[in-house]
């Protein structure tokens, strides 16, 4: 525990929670609080509020009184023993409440009640079933009298995380390392100093973010947040886990009151934002999905930058001495008929290419023929496509199940493009296949750098660094990860 301390003040950590609760055996606070490289808060928790001890209660608070005697920095008492443990000497006390199941209706009141407990710092951590629990956690933090840390647990809540102290809370809580996660929806110091710039964040930093179901699969946040630093901007970009039943919730309510500037959009939402969209470009109307969303003067303007950031890879990959190449007449088959299949049958149309489209999900398929006039094969038939390109717009062959294909290699002939748009791994199974082929390949990362640096340039007005955004992206799905 206190190598980690001091790994962790070394990394620039100004507090550190020592969780008495995790330690086996007996507990010298002295001993602890002696060697402590830098101020702590000392916590003991209960099984019954997300902690480890089993212990007498009688046991844990002579701990914490220990604590408060030996001097220690923040002592962190919960709401129903508060006023039994009065303040002694320099101690700074934490009230928290912690509830692991909803975000409680009567917030405010409980908030109120900790404040009068002689509380130097309130903590509320309860669990985000909603976006606008997020809102309302935030609000709360805002609007307090006293310093209070409000956090939302849980994939849904990770912004309240983020944005805590742009909200005016005087710190926030993150783990050692990502296997050391004590809460769910918690991420690593390193993460919120390197990616999210929590200390730098204030009231004037600008708001963008991705919306997804789930989410915790995105790239999105890392390669954004390191062109927005590159670049000296004052935005932050954050992962939104949006529900499709709170989706209106958010882009009405939740969004425009925490200040978000621009959304990248994703799995399962490209085409149900529609609906709530002022404006939007000539893409989405023609693809019928928007991957993008801007917010500028109170309306919703929808982009789809898939469907260029497609077109250009393959015209690239098939370009001869930089010349355009002619694409009218070729056959493509194009594995998937979802949002990002949509956006690159569509621009394929548009270039007169003749469009086989194969899916698991038939109904799916045929929509998607009848909108770009091309023909829906069955799944189990796809091999029997005599093609030009071979585009995977499935999600087969994304980490962790890199072992998958969705197109047999011995069908692969050297004359074919084949571009596979999942780009965790970059290098997936049927991208070596089609090299050990030696057909022309596009992988997923330079569609999805490309559609990134578009965004970028919608977010900010500015050309986005895509030697950077890649390099960034290559890093992350490598060896080390975040």
């Amino acid at each position: 525990m206190m190598a980690e301390h001091r790994h962790l003040v070394k990394q620039g950590a100004e507090l550190v929670e020592l969780r008495l609760d995790y330690i086996n055996g007996p507990v010298n606070v002295r001993r602890l609080l002696r060697d402590r490289p830098g101020p702590v808060v000392i916590t003991c928790r209960r099984e019954r509020d997300g902690g480890k001890y089993s212990g007498s209660e009688d046991e844990r608070q002579l701990l914490l009184r220990t604590a408060i005697a030996e001097g220690v920095e923040y002592i962190d008492l919960e709401e129903d023993i508060a006023a039994g443990i009065p303040r002694f000497g320099q101690t700074k006390r934490v009230i928290s409440f912690h509830h692991f199941r909803k975000t409680p209706d009567d917030l405010e009141e409980l908030h109120a009640r900790m404040c009068d407990l002689d509380a130097d710092v309130v903590k509320v951590a309860t669990l985000a079933n909603h976006t606008s629990d997020n809102t309302r956690m935030l609000r709360l933090v805002s609007n307090s009298r006293v310093p209070t840390v409000g956090i939302c647990m849980g994939d849904i809540g990770t912004p309240t995380r983020i944005l805590a102290g742009r909200c005016g809370a005087p710190f926030t809580y993150a783990t050692f390392h990502h296997e050391r996660k004590l809460a769910p929806g918690q991420l690593t110091f390193a993460e919120m100093k390197d990616v999210y710039r929590y200390d730098e964040l204030t009231r004037e930093t600008e708001v963008y973010g991705v919306i997804a179901d789930p989410i915790g699969h995105s790239l999105s946040p890392l390669i954004h947040n390191a062109a927005f630093r590159a670049s000296g901007l004052d935005k932050v970009y954050i992962p939104f886990r949006v529900p499709k039943n709170d989706l209106a919730t958010f882009l009405e309510h939740d969004a425009p009151e925490l200040g978000v500037r621009g959304l990248s959009v994703t799995i399962p939402h490209k085409e149900s934002v529609l609906r709530y969209l002022s404006k939007v470009d000539g893409a989405v109307r023609t693809v019928g999905a928007c991957n993008t969303i801007v917010f500028e003067d109170g309306a919703l303007i929808g982009y789809n930058t898939d469907y260029r950031a497609a077109m250009d890879c393959i015209e690239r990959a098939l370009s001869e001495d930089g010349a355009p190449p002619k694409l009218k007449g070729r056959t493509a088959l194009v594995l998937g008929a979802g949002g990002v299949a949509r956006a690159v049958a569509h621009g394929l149309k548009r270039r007169d290419v003749n469009i086989v489209i194969a899916s698991r999900t038939n109904e799916r398929a045929d929509r998607l023929a009848a909108r770009v006039g091309g023909r829906v094969v069955d799944w189990g038939a796809r091999h029997m496509v005599s093609c030009d390109m071979l585009i995977n717009c499935t999600p087969v062959g994304m980490h962790p199940d890199v072992d998958e294909t969705p197109f047999d290699k011995h069908h692969l002939k050297p004359s074919m493009l084949v571009f596979d748009t999942v780009y965790n791994p970059e290098s997936t199974l049927l991208i070596k296949d089609a090299r050990s082929r030696r057909c022309r390949v596009v992988t997923g990362l330079e569609m999805f750098i490309r559609q990134a640096v578009l965004q970028y340039k919608l977010f900010t007005g500015q050309e986005g660094p895509a030697e950077l955004m890649r390099d960034v992206f290559k890093r992350a799905i490598g060896p080390v990860k975040y």
